[in-house]
């Protein structure tokens, strides 16, 4: 992994928000890899509920400043930027005020999900790639974990497919049992049409589900892996039918080797 450039992005990761599978593994793997003598790049969304004091996020002025247009609406792209203690590894925030303010992260008190959560989703993935831009990274390979980051890879895909910083990066999604129940905004494939998206690569999104994200980032990614011990029997199908690389379920404990082998000779190789 020596030298490789790998973006992590992720909906979560740990020591910023509690430890689940996802938030866990988007530190681990990066870790690992960092260790190895890569270069990591991780990107998670500025959630209100992060402590900006205690982990010591600042704003980068030079990176800020670009509106995403998202559904016909001109929304401001914040930048902050922290370290993991101890790591050496640099992590960046996607903020706006309209998406990211509040106090939680993809629910309410009550365990609702937010009615924005679609329009979060899409400026997220925007969001992460013209910070990428405006850094001149080409990423290696690029790690998708969470479902709130599931529409990057389409968006890679298709609405940046011209941009030539990409040309060479290996898309690599996670698949996890963390979902949510029901749909999100039923008006969620209109506001991506809005991207002049082709209606083939989004068909899925009529009823926006979880499975139905998941199965997009599937369609769009090079590789995938399994990162939960059971996922659901839908997504199971889906991948063996997408007759991409497909690497099994690796507990915390013995993901590393395998992670490396399946990077050097499923993706790159």
């Amino acid at each position: 992994m020596k030298d490789k450039r790998i973006l992590y992005v992720s909906s979560e990761v740990v020591p910023y928000l509690p430890e689940t599978e996802i938030s866990s593994m988007s530190f681990e793997a990066p870790r690992m890899v960092s260790q190895q003598g890569g270069q990591i790049r991780i990107f998670m969304p500025r959630y209100g509920n992060i402590n900006e004091r205690r982990h010591q996020l600042h704003e980068v002025i030079r990176l800020s400043g670009i509106n995403l247009v998202i559904n016909d609406l001109d929304m401001p792209l914040i930048i902050k930027v922290a370290s993991i203690p101890k790591e050496r590894i640099q992590v960046y925030f996607i903020d706006n005020d309209e998406y990211f303010k509040r106090k939680a992260t993809l629910t309410d008190e009550e365990g609702n999900l937010f009615p924005d959560n679609d329009e979060r989703a899409i400026f997220f993935a925007k969001g992460v790639i013209e910070t990428v831009k405006k850094l001149n990274w080409s990423p290696d390979i690029i790690h998708v974990h969470g479902w709130l980051a599931a529409l990057l890879p389409m968006y890679l895909k298709q609405y940046y497919k011209d941009e030539p910083l990409f040309n060479e990066s290996k898309i690599v999604t996670s698949i996890y049992n963390q979902s949510f129940d029901g749909t999100l905004n039923k008006n969620m494939i209109n506001k991506v049409k809005f991207d002049t998206i082709d209606d083939n690569f989004i068909k899925e999104l009529e009823k926006p589900t979880y499975n139905s994200l998941m199965k997009i980032a599937i369609d769009h990614s090079d590789a995938l892996i399994i990162g939960s011990e059971e996922i659901p029997e839908e997504l199971n199908k889906h991948l063996k039918e997408s007759k991409k690389p497909v690497l099994d379920f690796k507990s915390k404990d013995e993901f590393g080797e395998a992670y490396v082998e399946f990077y050097n000779t499923q993706v790159l190789g």
